[in-house]
C-alpha cells in the first residue's frame, strides 16, 4: 500500500507540472490585462513601466519559469484587481464554495441512495415511477434555469427564503461558516439545492439499476434463506456492494461540483471561487485565473487519490492484489 501511495504521488506530481504548463499558457494567450489595468488615456512610458513591473515583457517561457520557481515558495503571485496575494484571496474565498458543495452532495447522496434503492427494491410501484420522473426531471433541467425558479418561487413569491448572499456566518478556527447560524443555513438552502440537482438524479439512478440488479442475486437469496429482514439484506448486503461505484461518484461529483459552481454561485451571488473566477475572467485576472485552475487540478488529484484508498479498505481483493 505504501509503494502504491508513493506511486501515485509521483504520478500527480507529474501530471500538476503538465497542468501548469497548460493552464498558463492557455490563460496567458487569451486577452491583455494593461487594458484593464491602467486607463486607455495613459502615456506610453506608464504602459511600459506597468507592462514591466508585472514581468509581462518577457518572453513566455521566462514567465513561466519565474511562476513555477514562485510556486515551489508558495507563492501564485499577486492579483492585478484586488492587489493582494492570491493564495490569502483564494484561501478567503475556498470556505464558502466548499461549504457549498459538501451541503449539495451530501444531500445528493444521503437523499437520493436510499430513494433510489427503494426504486430498485420496488421498481413497478407508482412511487418508484414517480422516482425516475423525477430523475429524468433533474438529468434534463438547466441549472441556471432550475435556480432561477427557486428565487422566483421561494424568494419573491412566497418570501420565505433570501434570493442570493451568504448571510451571517461563525468564525469558527479562524473559518467563517454559514451553517452554523440560521440566517447563514437559510441562505445556503436554494443554492445547495440547485448545485444537488443533477447528483441527486445521478445518485438515485445508480443506487436504483445496482439495487435492481443485486436483488436477482444470489447473494441476495442466499441472504433471505438464512432468515436475514429485508431491511438487513438492504443495508447490509446490497448498500456495500453497490458502494464502490457510488463512492466514485461521490468522489468525482464533489470535484466537479467543487470546480464547476460557477454558475450557482453567480445566480445566488454567493461569495465563493466560482463567483471569484467569474469576475477574474472579467477584468482578465490571470494570477488568480491560473491560481483557481491549478487548485482544481489539485483537488481532483487528491479526490481520485483519497477514491482509490477507500477502494481497498471497500474491497480486500484489492488489498491482496497489491500486497
Amino acid at each position: 500500500m505504501f509503494g502504491f501511495i508513493l506511486q501515485r504521488l509521483w504520478q500527480a506530481i507529474i501530471v500538476v507540472i503538465a497542468m501548469s504548463a497548460l493552464v498558463f499558457c492557455g490563460v496567458y494567450a487569451v486577452g491583455n490585462p494593461i487594458d484593464v489595468l491602467i486607463s486607455p488615456d495613459a502615456t506610453q512610458d506608464i504602459r511600459a513601466a506597468v507592462i514591466a513591473q508585472y514581468g509581462l515583457d518577457l518572453p513566455l517561457w521566462q514567465q513561466y519559469l519565474a511562476f513555477l520557481g514562485r510556486i515551489l515558495h508558495g507563492d501564485f503571485g499577486r492579483s492585478f484587481v484586488y492587489n493582494m496575494p492570491v493564495s490569502e484571496l483564494i484561501l478567503s474565498r475556498l470556505p464558502a464554495t466548499l461549504e457549498l458543495t459538501l451541503a449539495a452532495v451530501l444531500f445528493a447522496s444521503l437523499v437520493g441512495i436510499p430513494i433510489g434503492m427503494y426504486a430498485g427494491y420496488k421498481p413497478h410501484s407508482v412511487v418508484s415511477r414517480a422516482v425516475m420522473a423525477l430523475s429524468i426531471l433533474g438529468f434534463s433541467v438547466p441549472t441556471f434555469w432550475f435556480g432561477l425558479m427557486l428565487i422566483m418561487v421561494f424568494a419573491v413569491q412566497c418570501g420565505c427564503m433570501p434570493a442570493g448572499g451568504r448571510g451571517d456566518t461563525v468564525s469558527l478556527f479562524g473559518v467563517d461558516f454559514s451553517f452554523l447560524t440560521l440566517d447563514g443555513l437559510s441562505h445556503m438552502v436554494l443554492p445547495a439545492l440547485n448545485l444537488a440537482l443533477f447528483k441527486f438524479s445521478l445518485m438515485i439512478r445508480l443506487a436504483r439499476a445496482g439495487t435492481r440488479e443485486l436483488m436477482l442475486s444470489d447473494t441476495v437469496k442466499f441472504a433471505r434463506a438464512a432468515g436475514l429482514s429485508e431491511f438487513t439484506v438492504l443495508s447490509r448486503h446490497v448498500l456495500r456492494l453497490i458502494s464502490i461505484p457510488l463512492v466514485t461518484v461521490f468522489g468525482l461529483e464533489l470535484g466537479s461540483t467543487l470546480a464547476f459552481a460557477v454558475v450557482t454561485e453567480t445566480i445566488f451571488s454567493w461569495p465563493g471561487l466560482g463567483k471569484l473566477i467569474i469576475d477574474s475572467i472579467t477584468s482578465l485576472d490571470r494570477p488568480v485565473m491560473v491560481a483557481y485552475l491549478m487548485l482544481v487540478a489539485l483537488l481532483f488529484i487528491v479526490i481520485n487519490l483519497v477514491v482509490d484508498l477507500t477502494y481497498a479498505l471497500l474491497d480486500p481483493r484489492l488489498r491482496k492484489g497489491r500486497a
